[in-house]
């Protein structure tokens, strides 16, 4: 078998309402899978974590790039291809934007794979610890609007996705120390005292204000603070994890094996978020999957994209080890964008269904069993939404 074609679709389509996080507002959404065909008609799908200009940069490199460097080789070679194609980009960036490219390349290559072998994702990586997975509400987006509309209008979201069934809700931070506090304690009172909630800062604070809000996070009892302080900052993020009691995740802007070693021995981390759409795909998260347990950190995926990240990101969710294991075993949760998403709701031939799952069994969702990742993208979709 020989990889013949590679093909990278960036769709995109206008939001209904301007939404934002504490970078930016942007008014689309973005997505950009990745299509690789062999001469024996089996075709694999994966994507690249990257929105708007990055994934049609992304695209170049998946393209024009990635594409020269192994057609031609056999899909079933997905670790020689991984390093082929790492070693030659590694003069140009072990980070960021090429690695976003290969994780869409290296996802579909265990599509591949999982058809050839006629099994499911879950059962190449070596079987199901969990047959189904609880699920968490991501929502309470910022918008252009004032802080005391956005007060009222995150505690109605958050005790929407409450009512949803998920079993615990995501907010983002971004409008300063103070004004984040409020927002945080509207959240609380819509999500009410018995639920979990988690609060995204995308790494908008200094040390000295990411301490200001985790500690009124810690009174409000919040379960962990997400992204607080900028990535490369390691010391920072060591000093909030001894100095505060609330759980410090991280790690969506990480890299690669190497990266992610770094990260882990700066003790920074009390819940690691890997993505595996960026940081080198199915082959380099299962590396970074034993680094993190290695070094006794719990794991939960971010989840960001279309049905093909989610649907991917199901399977890793499924095959991950119980950590430290027991009787009642620390869970991982499957993060579920709530806002509009054509992406994930309409890209597939036979659609995830997650919400109306989490509703109907406890906020829990059942893995795919079909062979790789176990979804069929619609082509005529495809098409309708393709950029260029």
């Amino acid at each position: 078998m020989k990889i013949t074609k590679i093909t990278s679709h960036v769709l995109q389509y206008d939001l209904p309402e301007q939404l934002g996080y504490s970078q930016q507002y942007y008014s689309n959404r973005t997505a950009h899978l990745v299509e690789v065909e062999t001469d024996e008609g089996v075709t694999g799908w994966g994507e690249c974590f990257g929105p708007g200009n990055v994934a049609i940069a992304n695209k170049t490199i998946v393209e024009r790039v990635i594409q020269p460097m192994i057609l031609g080789d056999d899909p079933m070679d997905r670790d020689v291809i991984w390093h082929k194609v790492y070693n030659l980009l590694r003069d140009h960036g072990q980070k960021g934007m090429p690695m976003q490219s290969l994780s869409g390349v290296d996802i579909a290559l265990w599509d591949i794979a999982g058809k050839v072998a006629g099994l499911p994702l879950y059962k190449l990586i070596g079987g199901a610890h969990r047959n189904d997975i609880p699920v968490y509400g991501y929502g309470m987006m910022l918008r252009p609007e004032s802080a005391s509309d956005l007060v009222s209008r995150f505690k109605d979201e958050a005790a929407a996705i409450r009512d949803m069934g998920f079993v615990a809700a995501k907010m983002k931070v971004g409008l300063g120390p103070k004004d984040d506090v409020l927002l945080a304690q509207a959240v609380r009172e819509g999500v009410g005292e018995d639920n979990r909630f988690m609060v995204d800062a995308n790494h908008c604070y200094t040390t000295s204000d990411a301490f200001y809000v985790g500690r009124a996070l810690e009174e409000l009892d919040a379960y962990w603070f997400e992204e607080p302080i900028a990535p490369e900052d390691y010391d920072g993020y060591r000093e909030l994890r001894a100095g505060l009691k609330i759980n410090i995740s991280g790690g969506e802007a990480e890299f690669n094996r190497w990266g992610w070693r770094q990260l882990l021995e700066s003790r920074g981390l009390s819940i690691a978020q890997p993505e595996v759409c960026a940081l080198g795909g199915i082959s380099e998260y299962l590396r970074v999957l034993a680094l993190c347990h290695a070094h006794f950190t719990p794991v939960i995926n971010h989840v960001w994209g279309s049905a093909i990240a989610v649907a991917t990101n199901m399977h890793l969710l499924a095959a991950m080890p119980p950590l430290p294991g027991g009787l009642f075993p620390w869970e991982p949760m499957l993060e579920f964008d709530t806002i509009d998403n054509r992406f994930r709701d309409e890209l597939l031939v036979e659609p995830l269904n997650i919400q109306k799952q989490v509703k109907e069994n406890g906020g829990r969702v059942s893995i795919p069993t079909g062979v790789g990742i176990g979804v069929e993208p619609d082509r005529e979709f495809i098409q309708h939404y393709e950029v260029g």
